[in-house]
């Protein structure tokens, strides 16, 4: 068996309050606190004997409870993003001081973008790992030379080499399951959303993304363009894996950019996890057609994460959608009509966004009326196009894409409309979809069914209130 060093997979401490989001480190304070796994730490963990995953904001831990592990590993792997890169960078470099032969790389979106740079920010980083690192991150952990490893920027000779790109990974069933990872370093009690069922769990059954949508980070950075998936018999084999090993999870989500890209693939999955019994979700773009979400509906499926985005169709073609307003509509009514709950997703100040677009998809919100729903600011994430046309068309008013507090900023205005009525139009959108009698009622109804639906709305209200409150001072 090979010998590897011993490795430390490290969600760092973060400002108090920061958002457990998608890929962990998304991006800011939300309007109620969650957390989703850190599973593109867990994968590689998954891949390296005798590691451990640390995930410090869901345990609440900070860098003091952190920096004395240090002296237990050999090589740290820290997630980082663009809104916490400066937070981490100082992580590592207490890292660094407590043990001084540490190895410590950065892995994520914001690295892979911008290597170079990430490398002169502290001589803290040994190395940063480009797009798919699971493989990258083994052969490090293995002790391999640096130089001989593809997919890494490092540093030698007190300058920068970097390595051949890594090809991205085709057979997707190389990647061992993350769940036992989940269950050995994790207390999944912990990780809470809002609109899914506690305890979850969420998994990736495939990577990449068809859909060119601008303002998308992921696909554009670290997964691609192409769906390259798992085999339904490996993911379905998971879950039943997962079962076992947490026998009280009420809900599975899988976390792919757009897991019904490939609509035979997910019915074919989706008639496995039927036959395990399992109640599940996902992410879905807003035109599956009615049939094929009969067949995940009556086969599991609870609810739907839908990235609306906007009601205006000319900006959702600025930002290349490729979904049509009608079309969203009747998808929309197609779920409710079969009982499939939807969580819906909306960005505020997009390309083309005006006070009469803002108006426009609130009153479009408010029509379709998803069962719950999340405002976003548009965030121009370096490395993707909404970035790159922002730079050029000089959009681009705030750099920074959260604030001192964590809460995320208004980074894009136009001369028509400037960024301060870009970050107030979120506070409107939310104040008129969830302040409306019949959504008062809706989540009335859902508290007085359950008593631990009830405790969970009651402290996000709190939540909620107090996310309102803090942007009225940003």
């Amino acid at each position: 068996m090979t010998d590897y060093l011993r490795t430390l997979f490290l969600h760092p401490p973060s400002i108090e309050g920061f958002d457990g989001g998608a890929g962990a480190r998304y991006q800011a304070r939300r309007e109620v606190r969650s957390f989703w796994y850190p599973t593109w730490l867990a994968q590689p963990a998954a891949l390296v004997p005798g590691s451990r995953l640390l995930d410090a904001p869901p345990a609440d831990l900070t860098l003091d409870d952190v920096r004395p592990l240090a002296r237990d590993y050999d090589l740290a792997v820290l997630h980082t993003s663009t809104p916490s890169f400066a937070h981490d960078v100082q992580v590592a470099e207490a890292l660094r001081a407590e043990n001084p032969s540490l190895r410590i790389g950065f892995v994520g979106a914001h690295v892979a973008v911008h290597p170079d740079a990430s490398m002169a920010a502290s001589r803290a980083i040994d190395f940063v790992a480009g797009n798919e690192f699971d493989f990258t991150i083994q052969d490090v952990a293995r002790g391999r030379p640096l130089a001989t490893i593809p997919g890494l920027t490092y540093r030698v000779n007190g300058s920068c080499a970097t390595t051949p790109a890594r090809a991205p990974l085709e057979d997707m069933d190389r990647l061992p399951f993350v769940v036992d990872v989940y269950h050995r370093d994790l207390d999944i009690d912990r990780y809470v959303i809002g609109y899914l069922l506690h305890p979850y769990v969420s998994l990736y059954t495939g990577r990449g993304c068809r859909s060119k949508c601008t303002f998308c980070l992921w696909p554009q950075t670290v997964g691609g363009h192409r769906y390259r998936t798992r085999s339904v018999d490996h993911v379905v084999a998971e879950i039943a894996h997962a079962q076992r090993l947490f026998p009280q999870v009420k809900e599975y989500f899988f976390d792919d950019d757009t897991f019904t890209d490939d609509l035979p693939r997910a019915e074919a999955i989706a008639r496995g996890l039927g036959k395990l019994g399992v109640t599940w979700s996902c992410n879905a773009k807003a035109n599956v057609p009615e049939a094929t979400l009969r067949v995940l509906r009556e086969n599991g499926l609870r609810l739907l994460l839908v990235g609306y985005e906007s009601g205006n169709q000319q900006i959702l073609n600025n930002v290349k959608k490729g979904v049509r307003v009608d079309v969203a509509r009747e998808f929309t009514r197609n779920a409710r009509r079969l009982g499939i709950k939807i969580h819906g997703t909306f960005i505020m100040g997009l390309p083309g966004e005006t006070p009469e677009t803002i108006e426009e998809t609130i009153r479009y919100a408010t029509e379709i009326d998803p069962d719950t729903i999340q405002v976003s600011l548009a965030a121009p994430y370096p490395g993707t196009a909404l970035h790159r046309d922002a730079l050029a068309r000089g959009w681009l008013e705030n750099e920074a894409l959260v604030d001192g507090r964590g809460v995320q900023a208004s980074a894009l205005g136009y001369p028509h409309l400037p960024r301060t009525a870009i970050f107030d139009s979120l506070e409107t959108f939310y104040r008129r979809f969830y302040f409306r009698p019949r959504k008062i009622f809706q989540i009335v109804g859902e508290m007085a069914r359950d008593g631990a639906v009830a405790r969970r709305r009651l402290k996000e209200g709190v939540e909620f209130l107090g996310f309102l409150r803090r942007r009225r001072r940003a």
